[in-house]
């Protein structure tokens, strides 16, 4: 059952999250796409406050669930990336980090392109 109600908190997270992301994402105008940026670094924020959170044991581990896994999941995975990348610089493991950053945006466009190719 444990399993369960955590399926369910971040199924909800990531509903709201998904919700959010729309809501702010249509605010884009204009050649610049202001309102994934806008995800991307409100996300990164968030996730960054409510990680240090749950570090000081201020939100439980359902918390977690629901705020991080959840809500972050589904308003931008770049958040996750962002925490992920930051966590291995602060951990000493700068090289690591680098290759991770690069390689997901490299072959992250490639896929784009190959997904787009295939799908002619």
């Amino acid at each position: 059952m444990e399993t369960l109600r955590n399926v369910v908190l971040v199924a909800v997270g990531g509903g709201f999250g998904s919700v959010a992301r729309y809501l702010v994402s249509r605010f884009a105008m204009g050649a610049f796409p202001w309102g994934t940026f806008a995800v991307n670094i409100i996300g990164s924020l968030l996730i960054g406050l409510l990680t240090g959170l749950v570090a000081k044991g201020t939100l439980s581990t359902e918390m977690r669930l629901l705020l991080i896994t959840g809500f972050c999941g589904g308003f931008t995975t770049f958040s996750t990336f962002a925490n992920e990348s930051f966590a291995m610089h602060k951990a000493g493991d700068v090289l690591i980090a680098a290759l991770y950053v690069s390689a997901s945006v490299f072959v992250g466009i490639v896929a784009v392109y190959i997904g787009l190719h295939i799908s002619k």
